[in-house]
């Protein structure tokens, strides 16, 4: 199952302003643009799916503050996204050279090994970050599916039961939750959490990760029901 990042870019400010810009109208020496109408830029456009134009935004705050480490951070994340592992990397990795601190670059991070396979060391980075941060709800929830992928069925359960105490993202744990009791073999406790999570879940096209993991779970109950009869 996917791993779960940061819904979009970390910025520096809450408030997420218009784009009124192209990217040609930018180049690593322009200094007119304030930093704030970039970051803005770079996370409508991640969330339209124009990665290259992100990227390219990113990498021009990263020339004007090269030791911003959630700069590295957002790009790495949007290189993720679009595929481009080898580079996200070095992106997590600089960012943690730069802010040793950062418990989202260790989420991050830890998604990259996960994704390739390498899950101590991403179970080690889930660890950082909730050490850095315990209240971080995406990785107290993807340590759950590593665990859950290791076999650790139980731990992986009392992962799920932390995060849903954050109250946040309650919809898509549920649906790991319910995952891990369906390959542990108690399937009562998985249809309580399959139903719990489509109660949450988004049935619209509003949050397109949350629309996905609907279907799935959709497709785990269907499985489950169809073992039972």
């Amino acid at each position: 199952m996917k791993h779960y990042q940061l819904p979009s870019p970390e910025r520096k400010h809450s408030r997420i302003g218009s784009a009124t810009r192209s990217h040609r109208q930018h180049s690593p020496l322009n200094t007119s643009v304030p930093d704030s109408d970039l970051r803005s830029c770079a996370l409508a456009r991640s969330q339209q799916g124009d990665f290259a134009l992100a990227i390219d935004l990113l990498s021009q705050l990263i020339y004007r503050h090269p030791e911003n480490a959630i700069d590295y951070n957002n790009r790495g994340l949007i290189y993720f996204q679009h595929g481009q592992r080898d580079q996200a990397i070095l992106d997590y990795n600089k960012a943690l050279t730069l802010n040793p601190k950062l418990a989202s670059a260790y989420n991050n991070r830890a998604n990259y090994f996960a994704t390739c396979g390498q899950l101590n060391l991403a179970i080690a980075d889930y660890d950082e970050a909730i050490n850095l941060n315990p209240s971080h709800v995406r990785a107290w929830l993807n340590r759950g599916i590593t665990l859950r992928d290791l076999g650790e069925y139980a731990l992986a359960v009392e992962n799920f039961e932390i995060a849903l105490l954050l109250g946040q993202l309650e919809g898509h744990i549920y649906a790991e939750r319910g995952r891990t009791y369906h390959l542990w073999g108690d399937w009562n406790c998985a249809c309580t959490d399959y139903r719990r999570a489509l109660g949450q879940l988004p049935s619209n096209g509003h949050n397109e990760q949350a629309g996905r993991l609907r279907v799935q779970v959709d497709a785990w109950q269907s499985d489950l029901l169809d073992c039972q009869f």
